[in-house]
């Protein structure tokens, strides 16, 4: 925790909100290696293999070796020869993410998953009568760790920006507390590149302009951030100075809905794609029934050999509520690529335009006086 101060303009904190980011330690690698002793300690990625295949995580022994999620299998055993490749088990995953977010409940109703491994909590109104914003994320820490034996690590501020970042300051199994007198110079002594919404191609462009700390990005006004950054400047206009007035959303809407498999083997035969996309069509419409999901769009996406990736869509005059139609719309998108050129080695099918549900009112008790 930061220990100097400074004044905080008072829209940073427009009710006095207690906002705790809650993020997994390499959460898949972590329940890898607690199920499975001899990985303790090992470099451990999950998903692929060492000759095919992407990484989707990393153990922190990994991460050592600059070994990332998304990364190519066979980068990933280059950059570390010892490291160990296991098969994900998302049923698993999901099983503990739902223990964790029962460890939540017990103490707000403010509930906004981002995935799996991570959530904001808004604890403004005490529910479980803990003395401070602090004390209950220790509590929700020390209840994971107990119940699961996985730790987490915990951003607790006045709001959900900050929240995340702080979250990630003191990583593996840290906690970071940034009250609302600490925001903005916190904010200022960053990096841009860890702001979240801004990606690669937006941190390059800030580097070009000379901006890289939360600072220069606060030095540059409003006007300057539009004619080059547009409609995304009042957001980094915003963040620069600490504020962010978005409320935990305990119903969050879901943008899509899908699955997607890498095959062992590259396939090019018309016969084996289709049949390959039907093990998608299945993986991807039980989540949608189970979500109870309906779009408007249902996308392709092909992965060739050579990791070119390419996506097709298709949208509908009504929502989709069958299988059938979701798995002929998705059919046809993969006729219109035949025959392909290079082997494929990635299909994966989504529904998107989803029809939000009903929305609802959530309340945003607030009780001022529960310090941080």
């Amino acid at each position: 925790m930061p220990t100097h101060s400074t004044d905080t303009d008072r829209s940073a904190i427009p009710d006095g909100r207690k906002i705790i980011h809650v993020d997994m330690d390499a959460f898949y690698a972590s329940v890898e290696q607690r199920d499975d002793p001899s990985l303790r300690g090992r470099p451990v990625a999950v998903g692929g293999s060492r000759a095919r295949g992407v990484v989707v995580a990393a153990s922190y022994e990994a991460r050592v070796f600059g070994v990332r999620s998304a990364m190519p299998s066979v980068t990933a055993a280059r950059r570390c020869p010892e490291l160990l490749f296991v098969s994900p088990r998302f049923e698993v995953y999901r099983e503990v993410s739902n223990q964790i977010r029962a460890i939540f409940a017990r103490h707000t109703d403010l509930i906004e998953p981002l995935s799996l491994d991570e959530a904001y909590l808004d604890v403004t109104a005490n529910q479980a009568g803990l003395g401070s914003a602090t004390a209950i994320a220790n509590a929700i820490r020390a209840e994971i760790l107990a119940e699961t034996g996985l730790t987490a690590s915990a951003g607790v501020s006045y709001n959900k920006f900050i929240a995340k970042l702080a979250s990630d300051q003191n990583k593996p199994d840290g906690l970071c507390v940034i009250p609302p007198a600490h925001g903005p110079r916190f904010v200022a002594a960053l990096p841009v590149k860890r702001f979240h919404g801004v990606g690669p191609v937006t941190a390059r462009k800030m580097e070009t302009l000379g901006i890289l700390t939360g600072q220069d990005l606060c030095d540059r006004p409003l006007a300057f951030l539009q004619r080059h950054f547009g409609s995304h400047a009042e957001y980094l206009f915003n963040a620069a100075r600490g504020i962010d007035h978005r409320p935990v959303q305990a119903r969050r809407i879901a943008k899509s809905v899908g699955a997607e498999r890498t095959f062992g083997d590259n396939l090019s035969d018309a016969e084996a794609l289709h049949a390959g996309l039907d093990r998608v069509i299945k993986a991807a419409w039980a989540r949608i029934a189970r979500g109870r999901a309906s779009g408007r769009t249902v996308t392709l996406k092909l992965r060739y050999s050579d990791f070119h990736t390419i996506t097709r869509a298709r949208s509908l005059a009504q929502p989709i509520g069958e299988r059938t139609v979701f798995a002929r719309v998705g059919r046809e998108l993969l006729d219109q690529q035949l025959p392909v050129g290079n082997g494929v080695r990635l299909l994966g099918l989504t529904l998107s335009s989803l029809v939000a549900p009903e929305n609802t009112e959530i309340g945003s008790p607030c009780q001022a006086e529960l310090p941080f």
